[in-house]
């Protein structure tokens, strides 16, 4: 009996926390204040090689004939210098 009241207690318990979470979210939601969080949006560019989109690193790029290119990875970047 006694482990039957602990039981149903934990469950109101977790019920209630998950619907006070549920509420913030709303709320949260509503005045917009995830959004101040989020990062802008940045311009994914080719990698030449294998066609995969990346964000441009400039440790990842290499300049050839005057024009910058952005690779996925250091293989990509070594494969097309060696072209």
């Amino acid at each position: 009996m006694l482990l039957r009241v602990i039981l149903l207690g934990l469950l109101f318990v977790l019920i209630g926390r998950a619907f006070w979470r549920l509420v913030d979210s709303v709320i949260e939601g509503a005045k917009g204040t995830k959004r101040a969080r989020m990062r802008p949006a940045q311009k994914l560019v080719r990698d030449p090689v294998c066609g995969t989109f990346v964000v441009p690193d400039p440790d990842r790029s290499l300049t050839r004939g005057g024009r910058l290119y952005h690779f996925c990875s250091e293989a990509c970047r070594t494969r097309y210098a060696q072209r």
